[in-house]
């Protein structure tokens, strides 16, 4: 079975981060015109996700999820139950935010030079993205994403699995 894929139309930048987050290829733009969307759904077989019932009822839009909360975890868990989908905790925070690929393990050593020192004194792991080379760490900031997604969406923290 291939993996899903989504594209949100530019009213759901909070629910493409969130899907991001969660491991799920999300692409996302914030000024694409429906034509183009609607394009981009179909060659790169992605589900587009919407608020816009106008743009839902277009004839050539084949997958879509109208989505119908204007609250970000309420929209993950439409779409998680619309696609009945599982989470999956090894994929939590395994995506670029910015490029939205897979990002990559990297050698403790080889970010000395590219991240404050005290996050280089206090981090063990890393990761990279091998696009745009962004550099990602475990920090508070993960730790309230985790906690955030498994209060709000009922998961458990990858450490807990």
């Amino acid at each position: 079975m291939s993996e899903v894929r989504f594209i949100a139309d530019c009213m759901l930048g909070k629910l493409a981060k969130w899907l991001k987050i969660l491991g799920f290829d999300t692409e996302y733009h914030r000024a694409i015109s429906d034509h183009d969307l609607i394009e981009r759904s179909l060659a790169d077989d992605r589900i587009l996700l919407t608020r816009d019932r106008d743009l839902a009822k277009r004839k050539k839009l084949k997958r879509f999820i109208l989505i119908e909360s204007e609250v970000p975890t309420e929209q993950v868990r439409q779409v998680l139950k619309d696609r009945r989908l599982k989470l999956d905790n090894a994929n939590i925070l395994s995506r670029c935010l910015v490029c939205n690929v897979r990002i990559e393990p990297i050698a403790r050593e080889e970010v000395k030079d590219h991240v404050p020192p005290y996050v280089y004194k206090t981090q063990k792991r890393f990761a990279r993205c091998p696009q745009c080379e962004r550099i990602y760490w475990g920090a508070t900031h993960t730790d309230n994403i985790l906690h955030r997604l498994k209060e709000k969406l009922e998961i458990m923290h990858p450490d807990e699995s």
